[in-house]
């Protein structure tokens, strides 16, 4: 299959990169992470999320963010609301494109959102329907989609039915989320092409976490798939809570690099974002995740 020629890039480093930072980060540094990735090229990031901060702290000044987040021409930022309530809460912010999630695995929805994945989708439908009245657009994420951290292997099948029901609620794209990381190029590649047999390829966005290295070979795989939208996160921001100490989301520079050995145009200046790369890992205390940043080498 031929590539395509053009990707879209959605980093989501000041949300699921930020979040389970132990010790808080200003509100300044997170806007100030966001002025420097849409500086370098970033037409979509994923900003906060409006979520309790009895439960997210690290996402406490969302409304704050959203409102002084710099907005011109292009630039689009998605924002995680779990329910209807966080939708009201966003949309009052300026929202204009917001994302629900559910997960393929029925023990990891009852951890991560207390209730069953039946629920969740209910849960969803009023928010979806919300925002169609306001002119907002829905993306709807699948977590697990290639193994749960309590049950395992996570059946293909059942991925794609939780994709077609949030498609067919209404979400104008499917974020597919490697949420541990156990993917591999085979097994993606199994469950994009089911989850294609019920939502649009051109529908669909690849989140895949990096905690055994496959997240570059995972997007090659979707990439033959037909896939043309990726989430990953600045300097590899994020951990998985389930592996300690390995890495999470995949580096958008690492990504950004692929895309251009195989030619494939991003529309991102990977200078600026090693840059950004290597000034949030300073903010933080501590060396990016990725090889490429850490090592400041010249890049093209």
């Amino acid at each position: 299959m031929t590539l395509p020629a053009r990707v879209k890039l959605i980093d989501v480093g000041p949300r699921d990169g930020l979040q389970n930072e132990k010790q808080p980060v200003p509100t300044a540094i997170k806007l100030e992470l966001i002025a420097r990735l849409a500086d370098a090229g970033l037409s979509a990031i994923e900003a906060t999320a409006f979520v309790s901060p009895r439960w997210v702290p690290q996402m406490a000044d969302a409304a704050e963010v959203l409102r002084a987040a710099p907005h011109r021409p292009g630039l689009a930022y998605t924002v995680l609301v779990p329910n209807l309530q966080g939708f009201e809460a966003a949309r009052a912010a300026g929202a204009r494109e917001v994302a629900v999630f559910a997960a393929a695995s029925e023990s990891f929805s009852r951890k991560n959102t207390n209730c069953s994945i039946a629920e969740a989708l209910e849960r969803f439908r009023p928010v979806v329907a919300a925002a169609r009245d306001a002119g907002v657009a829905v993306k709807g994420y699948v977590s697990c989609v290639a193994g749960c951290p309590y049950e395992g292997e996570v059946r293909p099948d059942a991925v794609a039915g939780i994709a077609r029901a949030l498609f067919d609620m209404g979400c104008v794209e499917i974020d597919l989320g490697d949420t541990i990381g156990v993917g591999t190029p085979a097994s993606i590649r199994r469950v994009v092409e089911a989850v294609a047999g019920h939502v649009p390829v051109d529908r669909l966005i690849g989140h895949y976490h990096d905690t055994y290295g496959m997240a570059v070979a995972n997007i090659y795989a979707s990439l033959e798939m037909g896939v043309a939208m990726f989430d990953c996160s600045v300097a590899g921001l994020g951990g998985c809570p389930y592996a300690p100490g390995a890495s999470g989301n995949v580096a958008t520079e690492d990504v950004v690099y692929l895309m251009q050995g195989l030619g494939i145009a991003t529309g991102i200046d990977l200078p600026r974002l090693v840059a950004t790369a290597r000034w949030i890992g300073a903010q933080l205390g501590r060396p990016p995740q990725s090889a490429l940043a850490r090592a400041g080498v010249a890049v093209h």
